[in-house]
């Protein structure tokens, strides 16, 4: 059963009344959340760059051991082996810029807004 709204706005003046230690520790909690999101972030980015760093450097040797004399002179195999390589990189690359975005880009006032009209809608709904 929805809550009617006199009763939400009071429990939100109920926990604004505390802003002693509750504050203190809810600060610590989102402060220590966004720490392991930018740690996250980093050891995706190591990654990232061993890997790749791996994947170019090894693809010479890919060519030289996966091609036979058959295979040598075909183009298309080589191209196959360039683009894996090449789009693994470009895939995650733009697939990490999206991850940086989340963790540092400031998109969490579009989420805020987007959550409040989300709950107002539903307040209209259950109002009606």
């Amino acid at each position: 059963m929805p809550k009617n709204l006199d009763s939400m706005v009071t429990e939100r003046a109920n926990d604004n009344f505390f802003d002693g230690e509750d504050s203190r520790y809810a600060k610590y909690e989102r402060a220590k959340s966004k720490v392991a999101s930018i740690k996250r972030f980093y050891n995706h980015v190591l990654v990232f760059l061993i890997i790749n760093i791996i994947l170019y450097f090894l693809r010479q040797k890919f060519v030289f051991i996966l091609v036979n004399k058959d295979a040598f002179g075909n183009p298309d195999f080589l191209d196959w082996i360039n683009w894996n390589v090449y789009g693994t990189t470009i895939v995650w690359g733009l697939i990490l810029i999206i991850h940086g975005i989340t963790v540092f880009g400031n998109i969490s006032w579009y989420m805020k807004k987007w959550e409040e009209r989300k709950i107002q809608k539903y307040i209209d709904l259950y109002n009606d």
